[in-house]
């Protein structure tokens, strides 16, 4: 390989199925300085084609749909002229921010062959290089460095200080400068020689004692003669507190209001919208065919896996004309709102209206009110749900299956279909709901 050629950027092959983890990983490509000179989805791609680009790294999107593509390539794709690299679909598709750059950044590395994994700016440590013997201490360090400058400068600011005005010591002071010389100082002595009962010598006549310490010897906590005269009257007495009555107490009952007593916070009934496999899409095309306002709220069941619930409720937040909201434990169910349940989310009455709490078999049909209510079964929804839905069909509910080419799984939608039930597309079945529960826009003649 020539000097030029190997200051050329890497060709890089991308293969990977159109998509969210595609779009992440060819991003990163870019920001990793390479030539991509392939971009395919496995499923299409024939190894002639990968083998005539002959790519130096080969990044591959792995996901369950590409198994059997990967198989069929993997003559070419064992080639040691290429450089494999590995990424998992779902995890590229969430991958944003900090985590996206970090992961460009290794990229880079495994694809340029160095070792550069920190963002720019960052420095790299060199290695220690190990010497014999001690290292220097602080005085051999500062052997050499002079000192006379510092000194100097500090002798020129002394004056320039601002002095201390709180103590001034007396003119015939002089402060010890040894041990003994404190021991002997004057005023220790002195002070000897005022509790002495010694006459004062004719030499100590001129000596400046020290001020009195005063005479301890009557001191006590309370002077009897400033004390206060004796009080002469009675204090006054405090005000009289009013009686409390007890006799009549009684014991008020905590619980909640007795069903049908208080007034109705949450909905009636509901629309409940069971989907699975393919769901997705045919709850996205629902939603976005319903007005934006309804007398009834819309209660999404879907399983989903590592219940990423929460990036559901953004997803549909998208199209849906109505609130999208997670389902929270003890919150009322309000009208005109789409709620995502998640696993143990279900329903109950109280005082008349829907609330959710949490249970660990989820949502029962059987639950709702029938004569105010609707089940949707999408594709992919749960056949065990088929005989709760006819049952509640029955008792006055209304129920409808999708049907059409959009639906993947069409088991448990056709069920109830063949049992009477209305049949239709997710739009359709948008326009049936809507036709019944539709709220007059405002301003509309009642």
């Amino acid at each position: 390989m020539s000097e030029n050629d190997a200051s050329l950027p890497p060709a890089v092959a991308l293969l990977a199925r159109p998509g969210a983890a595609r779009d992440r990983l060819r991003e990163a490509l870019v920001q990793a300085d390479v030539a991509l000179v392939l971009e395919e989805d496995p499923d299409v791609l024939d190894a002639a084609t990968l083998i005539a680009v002959a790519p130096q790294a080969v990044v591959i999107a792995l996901e369950p749909a590409v198994e059997a593509a990967l198989e069929r390539l993997d003559d070419a794709l064992s080639s040691p002229a290429f450089t494999l690299v590995f990424d998992e679909a779902e995890l590229a598709a969430r991958r944003e921010g900090w985590e996206t750059q970090r992961w460009a950044r290794h990229l880079a590395a495994k694809l340029h062959g160095h070792r550069q994994v920190l963002p720019p700016g960052a420095e790299v440590e060199e290695d220690l290089q190990i010497e014999p013997g001690m290292p220097d201490t602080p005085a051999q360090l500062h052997v050499d460095a002079p000192l006379d400058f510092h000194l100097d400068e500090a002798a020129d600011a002394a004056d320039l200080l601002a002095g201390d005005s709180l103590y001034e010591a007396p003119a015939h002071w002089q402060e010890p400068q040894t041990l003994e010389q404190a021991l002997a100082a004057d005023l220790p002595q002195a002070h000897a020689d005022a509790n002495s009962d010694a006459p004062a010598t004719p030499a100590d006549a001129g000596a400046v004692a020290p001020p009195p310490l005063g005479d301890h010897s009557r001191w006590a906590l309370l002077d009897e003669d400033s004390a206060p005269a004796a009080v002469t009257r009675e204090a006054a007495a405090p005000p009289a507190l009013p009686v409390f009555d007890s006799a009549h107490l009684s014991l008020v009952d905590m619980e909640d209001t007795p069903p049908g007593t208080g007034p109705r916070r949450g909905a009636r009934g509901a629309v409940v919208v069971l989907a699975g496999i393919g769901g997705p899409d045919a709850l996205r095309r629902l939603l976005a065919a319903l007005p934006s306002a309804l007398d009834v709220p819309l209660l999404v069941r879907m399983p989903l896996d590592g219940a990423r619930y929460g990036n559901l409720v953004k997803q549909m937040a998208r199209v849906s004309p109505l609130p999208v909201l997670l389902a929270e434990t003890g919150a009322d169910v309000l009208e005109g709102h789409v709620y995502i349940l998640s696993d143990d989310s279900a329903t109950a009455l109280r005082d008349g209206g829907l609330y959710f709490e949490s249970r660990p078999q989820g949502l029962e049909l059987a639950r709702l009110p029938p004569g105010e209510s609707a089940v949707i079964l999408l594709s992919g929804a749960d056949l065990l749900q088929v005989d709760p839905a006819l049952t509640l069909a029955e008792a006055g509910a209304w129920v409808g299956g999708q049907v059409g080419e959009g639906c993947y799984d069409p088991a448990a939608a056709t069920a109830v279909v063949a049992a009477g039930m209305f049949a239709g597309e997710p739009q359709e079945l948008a326009q049936a709901i809507s036709a019944r529960w539709a709220r007059p826009e405002q301003g509309e003649a009642q």
